[in-house]
């Protein structure tokens, strides 16, 4: 059945396909513009539709620039209903600013977090601010060719080989495999942590890395699980110890990648999935209390991007809150690659701000 129904698309993917290439060309003779600006932009993205995990490594590069650096985030803030441009605040809710935007500003409420379908609108408000930001990160920005980022990091989910995929609506890809080449940085997402060395080669060969990219093979781990109120404290090691029954809930593109860390708690659960970037109601929330009394004694646990969306149902969840967390991911490089990694995305910050010698020469 999947095979007729990616028979029955494929002449859709290929109108897609020759539409995306020629609009590519278009950028690269020049004829569509693509504005550059003279401090550091770094964008995020993928060629493959889905979850490449582009967040965690935003929140990555928040964690290393924010030290020394003034960090704004610009988001198209997929699934918001509101238009335009808007600036973040504390009060923002992900109907406002949509979902990912509201995880990291809830995580770093100190840092710009703004929106807009137009990137180029979106910089240019940033950067016209009284106290404008050191670098603007774009996230899921790589087929945005409207702005030309000093520096373009581009992920690979290691599960899903984007050079094997067909274009959209048969396959996953948004663009051929061969942009790659427009990107500095290539990272292989998602890699098994016990990869062997010359799998990784292997993998670096069929990539055709050239001499002016660099390429990275980073990892996902989890920490401990977290309440979804903040005012509940409970130790999760009490939690792991019951071995309870779990109710995964999760809204994401690859919801099984949570089971896995599900397991390390308990090996029973069961899930209820919703489509990503679900825009949860009260009737969903009350389904989850449902499945959750239905299941016995036992814990909910969610995704960090999933709980700034329910959070707002607490009333439905009343009675159950002490049992509602959520996982929190980070990601890790292989192949001892951090430091280098870093090097560059710090080297980049500094030689390109406004106020740099370098950059003033």
């Amino acid at each position: 059945m999947q095979l007729l129904f990616k028979i029955l698309l494929f002449p859709f993917s290929l109108i897609y396909g020759l539409s995306v290439i020629i609009r590519n060309k278009l950028f690269d003779w020049g004829i569509l513009p693509s504005q550059e600006y003279n401090f550091p932009i770094i964008s995020v993205g993928n060629i493959r539709a889905g979850g490449t995990g582009k967040t965690p490594h935003v929140d990555y590069l928040i964690e290393l620039l924010q030290k020394e650096f003034k960090v704004a985030v610009l988001s198209r803030g997929y699934g918001r209903k509101t238009k335009g441009y808007i600036l973040s605040s504390e009060k923002s809710d992900p109907e406002e600013i949509g979902d990912e935007p509201c995880q990291l500003k809830q995580k770093y409420p100190n840092i710009l977090i703004a929106v807009d379908t137009s990137r180029r609108r979106g910089i240019n408000n940033l950067s016209e601010m009284n106290n404008p930001p050191d670098v603007i990160l774009l996230d899921d920005a790589f087929q945005h060719r409207y702005v030309k980022p000093g520096l373009s990091i581009l992920l690979f989910d290691f599960n899903h080989p984007s050079k094997k995929d067909l274009f959209l609506p048969a396959g996953r890809l948004r663009e051929p495999y061969s942009s790659r080449k427009r990107a500095k940085i290539l990272l292989v997402t998602k890699t098994p942590k016990k990869i062997k060395a010359i799998d990784m080669r292997i993998i670096a060969q069929e990539m055709i890395v050239n001499k002016f990219q660099h390429l990275f093979f980073t990892t996902v781990s989890a920490s401990e699980i977290k309440p979804v109120f903040a005012d509940i404290h409970i130790d999760s090691n009490l939690i792991k110890e019951q071995k309870p029954d779990i109710l995964i809930v999760s809204g994401i593109a690859n919801p099984k990648n949570i089971k896995p860390f599900a397991r390390k708690i308990s090996p029973k659960f069961k899930e209820l999935i919703f489509k990503d970037h679900h825009n949860y109601t009260e009737q969903d929330a009350v389904k989850i209390v449902e499945e959750y009394k239905k299941m016995g004694a036992g814990i909910i646990l969610t995704t960090e991007k999933d709980a700034v969306k329910l959070r707002k149902f607490r009333s439905v969840f009343s009675g159950i809150e002490e049992r509602f967390f959520y996982l929190p991911i980070f990601i890790n490089f292989l192949n001892e690659d951090e430091s280098n990694f870093n090097h560059q995305i710090i080297s980049y910050v500094r030689d390109n701000k406004r106020d740099s010698i370098l950059h003033k020469k």
